[in-house]
């Protein structure tokens, strides 16, 4: 079995976020960046059952240089090789292609990846991915199990419930919580990482659908005004007549 998992470079949200001048793009300098978190509880369940069932997990990153140190971390977790597409992420469509591209030459088994990114939230590669290639796309997965090897079983949350789906493979899914434990490498594993296969190959043409305007942070939160407990008709004018919620 060939599982493709598809993670993406995001900064750590402990990072301090500015933007360039014209507020049109990110500012990069310093700032830590991380594996996508909701990739990784799929990058965890695909070495899993890559681990019960055998077969191979590679891991695909569209990004430049500056994402490989999280790949070698994703192969130090456990996957057996990486690839990456020497390209600026400019968008979903245009990420989406250069997966649809990669698993097209190499006929993967399954495709996973976080339900969304933590930068973005814009939760759409997986579908366009599964649309480009003619397969079913499910999302967000929240459980995942092979019944055999052509068939799988997964968990979605739904309104008011859960919804259970077998598929064929292959197939595209995105992942969230519970489906792993997301895995900590360790010092084998990190040794290990270091000759393990990443493949740098250039984009496809592809095109954007999307162009940023601009960006710009939320609005500082304003002083809080303590109301003595006694005084209930003060609290309810400001409540009414300055943060208007009554």
């Amino acid at each position: 079995m060939k599982i493709l998992v598809c993670i993406s470079n995001v900064p750590d949200t402990t990072s301090k976020i500015n933007f360039t001048g014209d507020n049109k793009s990110f500012d990069k300098n310093g700032v830590q960046f991380v594996i996508n978190p909701w990739d990784e509880y799929a990058l965890t369940r695909a070495i899993e059952l890559k681990e019960a069932k055998g077969g191979t997990v590679t891991v695909l990153n569209v990004g430049e240089a500056d994402a490989e140190p999280n790949i070698r971390k994703a192969l130090a977790i456990g996957a057996d090789d990486a690839i990456r597409v020497n390209a600026d992420p400019k968008d979903a469509f245009f990420v989406a292609q250069q997966i649809a591209a990669i698993a097209k030459q190499n006929n993967y088994d399954m495709i996973l990846m976080g339900k969304e990114s933590i930068d973005y939230n814009g939760s759409q590669v997986h579908n366009m991915v599964g649309e480009m290639l003619g397969i079913p796309s499910i999302v967000p997965a929240s459980k995942l199990d092979l019944i055999d090897d052509s068939t799988a079983r997964l968990e979605r949350e739904i309104e008011g419930g859960k919804e259970v789906v077998e598929v064929k493979l292959p197939f595209v899914a995105s992942a969230q919580q519970p489906m792993s434990e997301p895995r900590i490498p360790n010092m084998r594993g990190i040794m290990t990482a270091r000759t393990k296969p990443l493949q740098v190959v250039e984009p496809v043409a592809g095109e954007t659908k999307a162009d940023y305007v601009s960006f710009s942070k939320p609005e500082k939160k304003g002083g809080v005004k303590m109301i003595d407990a006694e005084n209930a008709g003060e609290l309810i004018t400001l409540l009414r007549n300055e943060a208007k919620v009554l």
